[in-house]
């Protein structure tokens, strides 16, 4: 069974949090332990006040703890304490998952609207019909003009005066 960790200072029978960090800084697997258990639920929790979402609160508790055993040499328990900063670097890392997620949400709506292009084949279909239209136009003289132009603009051919009309 562990010891019994104080997370202020060193009074008491248990090292304390800055005591523990420091050997953690060296490599101390078993002060990490203690740590681990000494800081975990606080991180937790605060880390899911700030996301609200408990898979991501995990992932980012467990990311911050990494950060914890590969950053302890960087803790200076002149500038705070142990437990200030360990809850620093969550609160931090918490805010960064929030602002990465906001940040993926702005930029698909941004290409969402920016996305309006129509498909490569709907534009070669249009502009191919565009070309066959004008095509016939160019073709066809006086009354067969004026019937395609009635026709293709809903009209009915048939009821066009001929050629013979005046």
């Amino acid at each position: 069974m562990r010891e019994p960790v104080r997370i202020g200072g060193t009074t008491g029978h248990g090292p304390g949090l800055t005591e523990l960090l420091e050997r953690v800084a060296q490599g101390d697997q078993e002060a990490f332990a203690h740590v681990y258990d000494a800081v975990a639920g606080p991180v937790l929790g605060l880390v899911r006040r700030v996301l609200c979402d408990p898979a991501q609160s995990e992932e980012v508790t467990q990311e911050v703890l990494v950060e914890v055993w590969r950053t302890t040499a960087r803790f200076q328990a002149d500038r705070g304490s142990a437990m200030t900063w360990v809850m620093t670097l969550a609160h931090r890392r918490a805010v960064d998952r929030v602002r990465s997620a906001q940040a993926r949400v702005d930029r698909e709506e941004r290409v969402a609207r920016l996305d309006h292009t129509p498909a490569f084949d709907d534009v070669t279909e249009e502009v191919e019909s565009r070309l066959e239209r004008e095509q016939v136009r160019r073709r066809l003289g006086g009354p067969h003009r004026a019937a395609a132009a009635a026709a293709a603009a809903g009209g009915d051919p048939r009821l066009l005066p001929g050629p013979d009309v005046p």
